[in-house]
């Protein structure tokens, strides 16, 4: 979740519609300037006992961040307590139950990303040996309950933590027992970001497939490839879903203003101190009624927050975000943003990815991203057929766009290779959550515990 590393410098008081639409319109880019952002969690675990640490036990979350300003990252402090790192390599920030965080800085190509992905995960292995700590790469906790679970001093996440019982039953494993991956792209005009988001929530499902990899909760099957996935559909009707919007004539910037106002807000943000408005509506905040701030109006500052507290599956801030995929290993970190960027940033492979799902209604669009998550490459599609059909020809069109791209590495390589994760999925037609039910009923013998050894960094 976003972590704010400043508050400074002009800050203008929303007095026009046009300014919360103009965030959007801020984002547009030309192509040269099109970057790639990647973000990607993973769950910290004592190697002793694999407990989850608390930010302030001797060897716990703190430390570890403190042991990460070596590589020169600077500390971010919330109410005297370091709640994030910044530096080049982006943000380092804390989930609500100490989930660690990279949120990678907008680079040009991916071997970039994937460069920049190693230097992360080389630095938190460094600092996690000398602290006896672990790092997992799944999409959901495979044995702890959410009371084995800490907290992380961090404003909004107290907020978040006592509305989410009121609204969904599952916000609260949303918040302490998940991870994910996920990519950040640009467009360049308001019909281009309208084109990708159409796109990419369409294929969402098949990127919740491929990277299907939270089967277990407190050490059982729970039923599900990716019950990440499942989570988000009883966590907050009011800010998750498929939007069907997105799919009608005349989608653009202000469907989306319109759909965010909408959204109940969590919090303002004032003065280093995170004001609990949870349910209070952003359009009253606009006219100065705000409960939680009576006769108070709302900053751009407010709105960007606000923005980043909606969670569909495809969110639109100053770029795109893509948010279908489950955490997982290093491979994989690569592979989600070389899939979306093979996708979306070639016009030849963005028009042919439309036309692989512009006629599916929205039902048949729902009905796909209701069932991924229990049956993975096995759902249904529109036509007869199931994930495991299209995904090759999703692949095929991803590497044509990347291939069209043409960014070498020194080595001479493009971006294709970063495909090969996905190749092998799609080969074996079984989802890497799949792998792992295998493992636990045959080699495992039902002992969850060994899908730390296999499943960490």
């Amino acid at each position: 979740m976003s972590t704010r590393t400043s508050s400074g410098g002009e800050d203008p008081i929303i007095e026009s519609r046009d300014q919360l639409i103009s965030v959007f319109a801020k984002g547009e880019k030309p192509r040269e300037r099109w970057r790639i952002g990647t973000e990607h969690e993973k769950f910290v675990y004592a190697l002793d006992d694999r407990h989850a640490p608390s930010y302030d036990e001797p060897r716990g979350i703190r430390a570890l961040l403190d042991g990460l300003t070596r590589f020169g990252w600077e500390p971010v402090i919330e109410g005297g307590n370091v709640i994030a790192l910044s530096g080049k390599d982006g943000t380092i920030s804390l989930e609500p139950a100490g989930q660690l965080e990279l949120s990678g800085a907008p680079l040009e190509n991916l071997h970039e990303t994937c460069a920049e992905t190693g230097r992360h995960l080389e630095q938190v292995k460094a600092v996690g040996d000398e602290l006896g700590l672990g790092f997992l790469g799944l999409g959901m906790w495979p044995d702890k309950t959410r009371e084995e679970l800490p907290i992380m001093p961090k404003g909004r996440y107290g907020i978040m933590l006592r509305h989410m019982p009121r609204v969904g039953s599952l916000g609260l494993d949303m918040m302490l027992r998940t991870c994910t991956i996920q990519t950040n792209l640009d467009y360049a005009s308001e019909a281009d970001m309208a084109q990708k988001f159409r796109v990419s929530l369409a294929l969402q499902p098949i990127a919740t497939a491929l990277f299907a990899n939270s089967a277990f909760t407190e050490g059982k099957p729970n039923g599900y490839l990716s019950y990440r996935s499942h989570i988000w559909s009883d966590t907050d009707p009011a800010r998750t879903g498929m939007l069907p919007f997105v799919f009608e004539d005349g989608f653009g910037y202000e469907r989306y203003a319109d759909y965010a106002l909408d959204v109940p807000m969590y919090f303002v943000y004032r003065d280093g101190t995170y004001i609990d408005a949870a349910g209070q509506s952003f359009r009253d905040f606009l006219e100065g009624r705000l409960p939680a701030l009576p006769g108070e109006k709302p900053t751009l500052s407010d709105w960007n927050d606000h923005l980043s507290t909606a969670f569909p599956e495809v969110r639109l801030k100053s770029f795109l975000e893509m948010r279908g995929a489950d955490g997982g290993p290093w491979g994989r970190i690569c592979a989600l943003p070389a899939l979306w960027v093979g996708l979306l940033y070639d016009q030849g492979a963005l028009d042919a990815a439309w036309d692989l799902v512009k006629d599916w209604s929205m039902e048949e669009r729902q009905a796909l991203r209701d069932s991924v998550p229990k049956l993975g490459l096995k759902a249904p599609v529109p036509g007869g057929r199931t994930l495991s059909d299209i995904a090759p020809d999703v692949l095929r069109i991803a590497e044509s766009g990347l291939a069209s791209r043409a960014r070498l590495n020194s080595g001479g390589d493009n971006e294709t290779g970063y495909l090969n994760a996905l190749r092998e999925i799609v080969a074996r037609g079984k989802t890497p959550a799949e792998m792992c039910l295998e493992r636990f009923h045959g080699e495992w013998g039902g002992d969850i515990s060994r899908i730390y050894a296999e499943k960490s960094f």
